[in-house]
């Protein structure tokens, strides 16, 4: 049985943590709520990354086998602790080192998950000089509200097959004219219930893989102060893609008194059943195997 890690907070970590990421890939999962935490992280240890950190109010509690399994750091989104804060943070103690970052209730899946481990996938990803990788958060939700009011149904999941799209990400410090390489993408319950999710926050697409470097700072809109990192791609060819599939909206919008007495059901004419598999995301053109068969 391994040793139960666990630090009372972020400086804990940051003061003592460092030695337990010395090998990568490193996940690390942000706890907003109770829901599916076992299965965020147990969903993520079984993709084969080296180091789980997860951070969460230090009142909920863990089973035992995934207790064993992550590094644990007393930590409250709902009282003012920072996601983005605790990503640059552990930038700092793990140069060189890939990350994830995600939620409770979000799912990385990448081209072969089901036969391949991330670190396999990230070592591909290296060789073709590429420090970051473009994931698209698609959303999940129960196909049966009445059965599932949260929303969330691991058995009963659905996802938009269709309705994404991508903008041109225009930079303000150059006429606004469209940046190389980088898009805003769309889609999803962000955009179909677009009145009830602020502007800033109806992007999915989140550099949610990348390798931490010197200086390198993630920023509230899950892009990062190097610009090479926010590319879906190198200047020759497509690169590998991945998808995070969440609950996370969903939860937000039935949650929310102002959206849930709006929405009697999330499925519409363009809703699937998902199959938790990485087929149907390739086949929806929601990821991309890029050059890697």
């Amino acid at each position: 049985m391994r040793q139960r890690v666990q630090f009372t907070g972020l400086e804990d970590f940051t003061a003592r943590g460092k030695p337990a990421l010395a090998k990568g890939p490193i996940a690390l999962v942000f706890v907003e709520d109770d829901t599916e935490i076992d299965t965020t992280l147990r969903h993520h240890h079984d993709a084969g990354f080296r180091a789980l950190v997860v951070f969460m109010p230090a009142e909920f509690t863990l089973p035992d086998d995934v207790a064993e399994q992550t590094m644990r750091v007393d930590f409250d989104l709902s009282r003012g602790d920072s996601a983005f804060a605790a990503v640059n943070a552990v930038i700092k103690m793990a140069p060189g080192e890939w990350l994830y970052y995600c939620y409770n209730a979000e799912y990385l899946f990448y081209p072969f998950c089901e036969t391949r481990t991330v670190g396999e996938m990230l070592a591909y990803h290296s060789e073709e000089r590429r420090d970051a990788m473009l994931t698209y958060v698609i959303d999940l939700y129960a196909g049966d509200l009445d059965a599932h009011p949260s929303a969330v149904s691991l058995e009963d999941a659905h996802i938009d097959k269709s309705g994404y799209y991508a903008l041109a990400r225009l930079d303000p410090n150059n006429h606004n004219h469209p940046k190389e390489r980088q898009l805003d993408f769309f889609g999803g319950l962000r955009w179909r219930y677009e009145e009830h999710i602020p502007a800033p926050r109806r992007k999915i697409d989140r550099i949610a893989l990348f390798r931490a470097k010197p200086g390198l700072t993630l920023r509230e809109d899950h892009t990062f102060n190097d610009e090479e990192y926010n590319t879906y791609a190198c200047p020759w060819h497509n690169n590998l893609t991945a998808a995070i599939v969440s609950f996370r909206t969903a939860k937000a919008l039935k949650r929310n008194p102002g959206s849930t007495f709006d929405i009697p059901t999330f499925k519409w004419h363009n809703s699937t059943p998902f199959e938790w598999h990485s087929r149907q995301l390739l086949d929806l053109g929601l990821m991309e195997p890029g050059q890697w068969f």
